[in-house]
């Protein structure tokens, strides 16, 4: 299943992760791309606060690559931006990618696309697309029963527009 979302503003997009991290469990790997600039940390910003975490503890982690943050579940939040562009497995290793990929809480991972894993290790793959000022397209893919299961609930959720984050 896939999901379109327009998003106005950061505000925005920080609502649409807030609304995202309120459908998950445990267990989801969300790969996030864009470009620089695109809003992959602002959507990773809301998934924190929809976890019960205050949106400011995340930043862009470029020169850590991981960061582990305790809420309602875990979110781990791995950049892979400083890494080249396709992330040996020496490099997986290094910062113990495998044990990210089965998360009893939830895993985020921006420039996921660097890693050589089958699309069916991510719960849900998220591509963020700049249009013109603030405005982003947030294109959302589920394949398996439990990404379709939340985009199927999200797009009856989507935030209001006047919604405060």
């Amino acid at each position: 299943m896939r999901l379109r979302i327009e998003s106005r503003s950061a505000a925005e997009t920080l609502r649409v992760g807030m609304a995202l991290s309120r459908l998950l469990r445990g267990g989801e790997v969300v790969g996030i791309a864009g470009d620089l600039g695109a809003g992959k940390t602002q959507l990773v910003r809301g998934l924190a606060r929809g976890l019960d975490l205050e949106p400011d503890v995340i930043y862009s982690p470029s020169f850590t690559l991981v960061a582990e943050h305790e809420g309602r579940l875990r979110l781990n939040h791995i950049d892979l931006f400083r890494l080249g562009e396709h992330v040996e497995r020496s490099e997986e290793q290094e910062i113990g990618l495998e044990e990210y990929l089965a998360p009893s809480g939830v895993t985020a991972i921006e420039w996921y696309r660097k890693l050589d894993r089958p699309r069916a290790a991510w719960t849900l793959e998220i591509d963020i697309e700049a249009v013109e000022g603030d405005r982003r397209t947030i294109g959302l893919e589920g394949r398996d029963g439990r990404g379709k299961e939340i985009l199927e609930a999200l797009a009856k959720d989507v935030p209001p527009r006047n919604e405060r984050p």
